[in-house]
Protein backbone atom coordinates (compact mmCIF):
# COMPACT_ATOMS: atom_id res chain seq x y z
CA UNK A 1 0.00 0.00 0.00
CA UNK A 2 2.88 2.35 0.77
CA UNK A 3 4.35 1.78 -2.69
CA UNK A 4 1.02 2.60 -4.29
CA UNK A 5 0.63 5.79 -2.26
CA UNK A 6 4.22 6.80 -3.04
CA UNK A 7 3.63 6.26 -6.76
CA UNK A 8 0.42 8.30 -6.60
CA UNK A 9 2.26 11.15 -4.91
CA UNK A 10 5.01 11.06 -7.55
CA UNK A 11 2.37 11.05 -10.31
CA UNK A 12 0.59 14.09 -8.87
CA UNK A 13 3.85 15.99 -8.38
CA UNK A 14 4.99 15.17 -11.93
CA UNK A 15 1.65 16.25 -13.39
CA UNK A 16 1.69 19.49 -11.45
CA UNK A 17 5.29 20.22 -12.46
CA UNK A 18 4.52 19.66 -16.14
CA UNK A 19 1.37 21.80 -16.01
CA UNK A 20 3.11 24.65 -14.18
CA UNK A 21 6.08 24.55 -16.55
CA UNK A 22 3.79 24.71 -19.59
CA UNK A 23 1.87 27.61 -18.08
CA UNK A 24 4.91 29.62 -17.02
CA UNK A 25 6.67 29.18 -20.36
CA UNK A 26 3.40 29.72 -22.24
CA UNK A 27 4.03 26.59 -24.29
CA UNK A 28 1.14 24.90 -26.05
CA UNK A 29 1.92 21.20 -26.12
CA UNK A 30 -1.11 18.93 -26.44
CA UNK A 31 1.09 15.89 -25.88
CA UNK A 32 2.48 17.12 -22.55
CA UNK A 33 -0.84 18.60 -21.44
CA UNK A 34 -2.68 15.30 -21.96
CA UNK A 35 0.19 13.31 -20.43
CA UNK A 36 0.09 15.52 -17.33
CA UNK A 37 -3.70 15.22 -17.17
CA UNK A 38 -3.50 11.41 -17.20
CA UNK A 39 -0.71 11.33 -14.61
CA UNK A 40 -2.62 13.63 -12.28
CA UNK A 41 -6.00 11.94 -12.70
CA UNK A 42 -4.63 8.43 -12.14
CA UNK A 43 -2.60 9.67 -9.17
CA UNK A 44 -5.64 11.24 -7.52
CA UNK A 45 -7.98 8.29 -8.17
CA UNK A 46 -5.58 5.54 -7.09
CA UNK A 47 -4.33 7.71 -4.22
CA UNK A 48 -7.88 8.02 -2.93
CA UNK A 49 -8.42 4.27 -3.29
CA UNK A 50 -5.13 3.62 -1.50
CA UNK A 51 -5.96 6.03 1.32
CA UNK A 52 -9.34 4.39 1.86
CA UNK A 53 -7.81 0.90 1.78
CA UNK A 54 -5.04 2.03 4.18
CA UNK A 55 -7.63 2.68 6.87
CA UNK A 56 -9.09 -0.83 6.53
CA UNK A 57 -5.83 -2.80 6.49
CA UNK A 58 -5.66 -5.68 8.93
CA UNK A 59 -3.79 -8.91 9.48
CA UNK A 60 -5.19 -11.73 7.38
CA UNK A 61 -5.87 -15.37 8.11
CA UNK A 62 -5.27 -18.06 5.49
CA UNK A 63 -8.64 -17.54 3.77
CA UNK A 64 -8.09 -13.77 3.70
CA UNK A 65 -4.62 -14.23 2.23
CA UNK A 66 -6.06 -16.48 -0.50
CA UNK A 67 -8.68 -13.83 -1.37
CA UNK A 68 -5.96 -11.17 -1.43
CA UNK A 69 -3.85 -13.29 -3.76
CA UNK A 70 -6.76 -13.71 -6.20
CA UNK A 71 -7.48 -9.99 -6.05
CA UNK A 72 -3.85 -9.12 -6.70
CA UNK A 73 -3.72 -11.41 -9.75
CA UNK A 74 -6.93 -9.84 -11.03
CA UNK A 75 -5.29 -6.43 -10.63
CA UNK A 76 -2.22 -7.67 -12.52
CA UNK A 77 -4.48 -8.54 -15.46
CA UNK A 78 -6.24 -5.19 -15.28
CA UNK A 79 -2.92 -3.34 -15.13
CA UNK A 80 -1.69 -5.14 -18.26
CA UNK A 81 -4.99 -4.20 -19.92
CA UNK A 82 -4.53 -0.54 -18.98
CA UNK A 83 -1.07 -0.53 -20.54
CA UNK A 84 -2.34 -2.26 -23.69
CA UNK A 85 -5.23 0.21 -23.99
CA UNK A 86 -2.76 3.10 -23.68
CA UNK A 87 -0.59 1.66 -26.44
CA UNK A 88 -3.64 1.26 -28.68
CA UNK A 89 -4.81 4.82 -27.97
CA UNK A 90 -1.39 6.33 -28.68
CA UNK A 91 -0.76 4.22 -31.78
CA UNK A 92 -4.19 4.76 -33.32
CA UNK A 93 -4.13 8.50 -32.60
CA UNK A 94 -0.78 8.84 -34.30
CA UNK A 95 -1.34 6.46 -37.20
CA UNK A 96 -4.90 7.50 -38.02
CA UNK A 97 -4.99 11.21 -37.23
CA UNK A 98 -1.44 12.40 -36.41
CA UNK A 99 -2.85 14.05 -33.25
CA UNK A 100 -0.47 14.55 -30.35
CA UNK A 101 -3.05 15.07 -27.59
CA UNK A 102 -4.33 11.50 -27.63
CA UNK A 103 -0.77 10.25 -28.06
CA UNK A 104 0.18 12.00 -24.82
CA UNK A 105 -2.89 10.56 -23.08
CA UNK A 106 -2.00 7.09 -24.33
CA UNK A 107 1.57 7.40 -23.11
CA UNK A 108 0.30 8.55 -19.71
CA UNK A 109 -1.99 5.52 -19.50
CA UNK A 110 0.89 3.21 -20.45
CA UNK A 111 3.12 4.71 -17.76
CA UNK A 112 0.42 4.34 -15.11
CA UNK A 113 -0.52 0.82 -16.19
CA UNK A 114 3.09 -0.36 -16.16
CA UNK A 115 3.80 1.23 -12.77
CA UNK A 116 0.70 -0.37 -11.26
CA UNK A 117 1.69 -3.68 -12.87
CA UNK A 118 5.11 -3.56 -11.21
CA UNK A 119 3.60 -2.67 -7.83
CA UNK A 120 1.02 -5.46 -8.06
CA UNK A 121 3.58 -8.04 -9.25
CA UNK A 122 5.76 -7.19 -6.25
CA UNK A 123 2.76 -7.70 -3.95
CA UNK A 124 1.85 -10.94 -5.75
CA UNK A 125 5.38 -12.28 -5.20
CA UNK A 126 5.08 -11.58 -1.47
CA UNK A 127 1.54 -12.94 -1.04
CA UNK A 128 2.09 -16.04 -3.18
CA UNK A 129 4.90 -17.39 -0.99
Amino acid sequence: MLRLLLWCGISIIAATTIAVTLTIRRVSSPLLRQFALQMGAWGVVFGAIGAIRWRTLSLRDLAGAARLERLVWLNVGLDAGYAAAGVMLAASAWLLARRLGPVGAGIGIVVQGMALLVIDLQLAAIVSR
